[in-house]
């Protein structure tokens, strides 16, 4: 297995959070099982296919795709922190993938127009992007004609109570003005009703459906949940980050008194609903050199 990690002139904010993500890996694999599944079945993936995994952090989904298309198939995974795709190189490389490549990008410069994948993928990456029509055109470029993309994000801030009240609190304890909960680059960006089913029309996509997906996160406290919020949540980290340590703390511990609603009799459970499309690459396919559509964002 190849691995290209160019060095970065300076840490991406992912790369901090990436030991953290990647240590609640077996937590965040129980939470976007059934999710991931379904991303995988949209995307068409199967034996034999080349798969692009956009955004694959620390590649708990790049090994459900080794899994799937198996010793004749190929997938290159990519993500804009080299410290988090890292993690992902090495657990694919433990795990025996050889089939398997890694390469840092930005998914909103891929360049890798041309290279006829035959589905690609995003798991909870493509909201990050602030200017995510560009980032699906990369990948639509990076398909061949029919190919098949298929991606998940969050959904609105009222489906997302646990994911509204971190990002509320932060910015309140931050001096943050409260701002657009469907701001670009923002954990909730794409949940706009009808944006992201827009975008993909605006990428060059056919064949288009977005749906919602439940995806409810359960542990066994709400003090779990923090604990993988403090070491793995990069847009929380970076409003605290500016913050002193006592202040901090009493950001955490405001978040903690309010997350505790979501406890139960058997462990907590905190509601998420998230976002799954699929589309298809036309059989005539614009060029990279065509002009898309200006978008409405």
């Amino acid at each position: 297995m190849m691995a290209t990690h160019p060095t970065p002139s300076q840490p991406h904010p992912w790369d901090e959070a990436a030991q953290g993500w990647n240590r609640h890996t077996e937590a965040i694999h129980a939470w976007l099982q059934d999710a991931t599944t379904e991303m995988l079945d949209s995307a068409g993936i199967a034996s034999g296919a080349r798969v692009l995994d956009v955004a694959a952090g620390a590649g708990d989904q790049t090994l459900d795709i080794a899994h799937r298309v198996g010793a004749t198939g190929e997938v290159l995974a990519t993500d804009i922190s080299g410290a988090i795709l890292a993690l992902a190189h090495d657990k694919l490389h433990a795990a025996g993938f050889s089939q398997v490549r890694t390469q840092v990008a930005d998914a909103q410069a891929l360049g890798l127009a041309g290279t006829h994948f035959d589905a690609a993928v995003c798991r909870l990456g493509l909201m990050f992007c602030t200017s995510p029509l560009v980032a699906l055109q990369e990948i639509r470029q990076a398909l061949r004609p029919q190919g098949r993309f298929s991606a998940l994000v969050f959904s609105s801030p009222q489906a997302n109570p646990c994911i509204a009240i971190l990002a509320q609190t932060a910015q309140r304890h931050a001096g943050l003005p409260a701002g657009d909960a469907f701001a670009a680059g923002s954990l909730m960006s794409l949940g706009k009703p009808g944006l992201l089913a827009l975008l993909l029309k605006e990428a060059g996509f056919t064949e288009i459906d977005v749906r919602p997906v439940s995806a409810p996160f359960r542990l066994p406290t709400g003090k779990d949940y923090l604990e993988f919020v403090r070491t793995s949540a990069s847009p929380i980290i970076e409003m605290l980050k500016p913050l002193s340590t006592s202040a901090r703390a009493a950001a955490w511990e405001d978040m903690a008194h309010q997350l505790e609603s979501f406890s139960t009799a058997t462990g907590w459970e905190g509601p998420n609903e998230l976002l799954l499309c699929s589309a298809a690459v036309p059989v005539h396919q614009r060029t990279a050199t065509q002009p898309a559509p200006t978008s409405l964002i």
